[in-house]
C-alpha cells in the first residue's frame, strides 16, 4: 500500500466538510472516513473554522489574517528587492559623477 498523492481542497470543498461533521450525529472520524480524508485533517479544518468564527483579536489567526499576512510578507519582499536596488544604483550613479 502506497502513499496517496497529496490531494488540494477548495476553501468551499472545505467549509462544506466541516458543514457536515458539525451537523451529522456521526463521529468526526466516520464522517473523515465517508468524505475520504484523514480524521486530523478533518479536525483541524474544524479547528480552523471555530476559530474564524470566533474572530478573537487575542487568540489565533483566522484565515483572513493569514491569507493578509501572506500578502504583506510577499510585498514587503518586493519592496526590499527595490529598495536594494535603488541602492545600488544610486551608488553606481554617484561613483560616476564623482
Amino acid at each position: 500500500m502506497g502513499k496517496r498523492k497529496r490531494r488540494v481542497f477548495t476553501a468551499e470543498q472545505k467549509a462544506e466538510a466541516v458543514k457536515i461533521a458539525l451537523g451529522s450525529r456521526k463521529s468526526i472520524a466516520e464522517v473523515a472516513r465517508d468524505l475520504d480524508v484523514g480524521v486530523s485533517v478533518l479536525r483541524s479544518w474544524i479547528k480552523q473554522a471555530e476559530i474564524d468564527q470566533a474572530a478573537d483579536p487575542n487568540g489565533p489567526m483566522t484565515s483572513e489574517e493569514r491569507a493578509e499576512l501572506a500578502r504583506l510578507r510577499r510585498d514587503n519582499k518586493q519592496l526590499e528587492m527595490e529598495n536594494a536596488f535603488l541602492k545600488k544604483a544610486s551608488a553606481f550613479f554617484a561613483k560616476q559623477m564623482g
